[in-house]
């Protein structure tokens, strides 16, 4: 099974890209962050048409997530646990049936955070508090899961081109590193480092300051696996080349294969 995670930062302006993307990558599930639109005008037909179901928890003009699977999305369930008043849609899950496990997929846009200090960073890193209090839940019920999206955190200096000029960024404060290591210490694994080391494995390019042409990336979009899920990783990409087409997002798509 091969499950992906795109930020396409709006779906109108990715109205072209994403189904390029989908006809060439051909992944089983995907979910997606910034749609950036509410439910009802988000364009369903295009996804359905290539086989995909689709569910969402939109948001005018900001935020938003989405699931798309070839495969029946079961037990569909929005939001992030732990706080009733918060209304920004930022997460969505469901579980998906493969030929021998049954998976969560959990797609996740954390907060940015920035500026920091103020409200949108603690609103960060209470995000990030409740994100650990899902994982620990799914962990206690021996749910088989995975945790994909835009993190929106630097995890290790080796994951941004200019670890410097990210010190007092939000992304990369160490407070959020250190909610970042708490979380894959309850056993989960960064996919795409148990696949790959070393340093120039980016996932976003700023649109600003020539970034893309100077390679000047952060690693911001992960995917965390329980340790079930794990067992079965077989790999995990990141498809840079992307970010280099026609209308691209400030992001790019990463990957896993799993033998689910």
């Amino acid at each position: 099974m091969k499950i992906a995670s795109f930020n396409i930062n709006g779906i109108k302006a990715r109205a072209a890209a994403l189904p390029e993307w989908l006809d060439e990558a051909q992944p089983d599930v995907v979910v997606l962050q910034e749609i950036k639109s509410v439910d009802e005008a988000f364009p369903r037909e295009m996804l359905e048409e290539r086989g995909y179901n689709v569910e969402t928890h939109g948001q005018k003009s900001f935020n938003g997530v989405a699931i798309l699977s070839k495969l029946p999305l079961e037990d569909v369930t929005r939001g992030l646990p732990g706080d009733d008043e918060d209304d920004q849609a930022r997460w969505i899950e469901a579980t998906v049936v493969g030929d021998d496990m049954a998976l969560r997929v959990c797609g996740l846009y954390l907060p940015n955070g920035n500026p920091v200090p103020g409200p949108k960073y603690d609103y960060k890193l209470a995000w990030m508090a409740r994100l650990q209090a899902r994982a620990e839940t799914l962990l206690a019920e021996e749910t088989p899961f995975l945790m994909a999206g835009d993190y929106n955190i630097i995890p290790q200096a080796e994951d941004a081109a200019k670890p410097d000029s990210w010190r007092e960024d939000a992304l990369f404060r160490p407070e959020s590193r250190a909610a970042w290591r708490q979380l894959v210490n309850l056993g989960l694994t960064d996919a795409f480092r148990a696949r790959t080391q070393g340093p120039g494995h980016y996932s976003f390019w700023d649109y600003q300051a020539g970034a893309w042409n100077r390679n000047n990336g952060i690693r911001i979009d992960h995917f965390l696996l329980s340790p079930t899920v794990a067992d079965r990783l077989r790999d995990c990409q990141i498809d840079r080349d992307v970010r280099g087409r026609d209308k691209p997002s400030d992001h790019v798509p990463i990957w896993v294969e799993l033998d689910i």
